[in-house]
């Protein structure tokens, strides 16, 4: 008997290698598939391939053969910690609901990518039962283990569980883990996780010296729509001139009503940061912003002017063009700049004789190389 399971084994051990050769692949799939349990632990032993495609084949076809699980759990046991984590991702694929014990078991063992891939399985299998043996990994004390948890937990969107998210959006040393918990958070759409995620936005660790980082939480929060508008117009109000920045460019982004008058009031934002950003934001709403965004053209603040002018280069309506000639004529160099560039963004006959007059002004060459520029683009 263990000689013939033997001669099986290397029966299965010489279709393998099959798999690598695309014309052959799906028939040598299925021939270990028909040989089932007998071709399980040459399967196992492929799975130290270094070859990921080769990898994730090898795991489809296992976790095809029903008769494969008790040489998977022995694996999980015994095997090198690589291949258990490999093995866990086969009960991820086959989403067997009776591996759920022992995936239990690894989830809180001593491999910390054991544990992660265990975390993923469990989610993946989706019986709920198991947040609460998910949410301490969540203070494991490897990174790649806490951000798995993250993930597991986000995939029910359950909001018993938001709170110990948020700790960890507000209170994990490292931003990747962090990055992890505010996706959780934002993929679930739930209106319970909003607070938690302007929460985020509040603290300091996620922009100071990072803001490379903070699109992950910007995108949480831009995610949850029309439902995140309120409390992004409370920020507005933020003392943190970051803070405010960021809800202005998320409003822009939502482009909602509601928020329109109070982006016409923050591109006065003394924060010079905030008032460009609102100024860009109204220009995504397009025509219904030019009436807040002209107003602001008569402001004696320098930079107000000028960020008035960007946000207006950036919409596309003839009817801004004459409020983009009359602003050359601005006693500000920098002001007068601004009007000329955003006029680049039209080809309007209209602006001829200011662009002529520009570039005949030798006072300042830079302008009227940049009008004589235009000039050629329009005529």
């Amino acid at each position: 008997m263990d000689w013939f399971k033997s001669s099986k084994n290397s029966e299965a051990k010489k279709i393998i290698p099959l798999l690598t050769d695309a014309a052959r692949r799906n028939q040598a799939a299925q021939d270990l598939i028909r040989m089932g349990a007998d071709a399980v632990p040459p399967l196992i032993e492929a799975l130290q391939t270094q070859d990921l495609n080769l990898l994730a084949i090898y795991q489809q076809i296992l976790a095809r053969i029903p008769s494969a699980s008790p040489e998977l759990a022995k694996a999980l046991q015994t095997a090198h910690p690589i291949i258990r984590a490999r093995v866990v991702d086969v009960y991820a694929i086959n989403k067997d609901k009776s591996a759920v014990p022992i995936l239990l078991e690894a989830l809180h063992g001593e491999f910390f990518t054991v544990r992660a891939h265990a975390a993923l399985a469990l989610a993946s299998i989706g019986d709920a039962r198991v947040i609460p043996e998910l949410l301490p990994i969540l203070r494991d004390k490897d990174d790649e283990a806490r951000i798995a948890a993250c993930d597991a937990i986000g995939t029910f969107k359950d909001p018993s569980t938001f709170d110990e998210l948020a700790n960890v959006a507000l209170d994990d040393s490292k931003i990747e883990v962090r990055q992890a918990a505010v996706k959780a958070l934002g993929d679930s759409h739930n209106p319970a996780a909003i607070p938690f995620l302007m929460e985020a936005l509040r603290d300091s660790f996620w922009w100071f010296e990072r803001e490379q980082n903070v699109s992950v939480l910007l995108n949480a929060i831009l995610g949850m729509g029309e439902k995140a508008v309120t409390p992004l117009i409370e920020a507005l109000a933020d003392r943190e001139g970051t803070v405010r920045r960021y809800s202005v460019m998320i409003l822009g982004r939502l482009k909602d009503k509601r928020a329109l008058d109070e982006l016409g009031m923050a591109v006065y934002d003394l924060h010079h940061d905030v008032s460009k950003a609102a100024a860009e934001a109204l220009a995504q709403y397009g025509s219904p912003a030019i009436d807040l965004l002209t107003e602001a053209l008569i402001h004696p603040e320098v930079a107000v002017r000028e960020h008035a002018l960007i946000g207006l280069g950036k919409i596309q309506d003839s009817r801004v063009v004459p409020f983009l000639i009359e602003m050359m004529q601005d006693p500000e160099p920098v002001v007068r700049r601004q009007a000329l560039f955003s006029l680049g963004n039209f080809r309007d006959p209209r602006a001829i004789p200011a662009l002529q007059q520009a570039a005949a002004n030798r006072a300042d060459r830079e302008m009227g190389a940049l009008a004589k520029e235009l000039l050629a683009k329009i005529q």
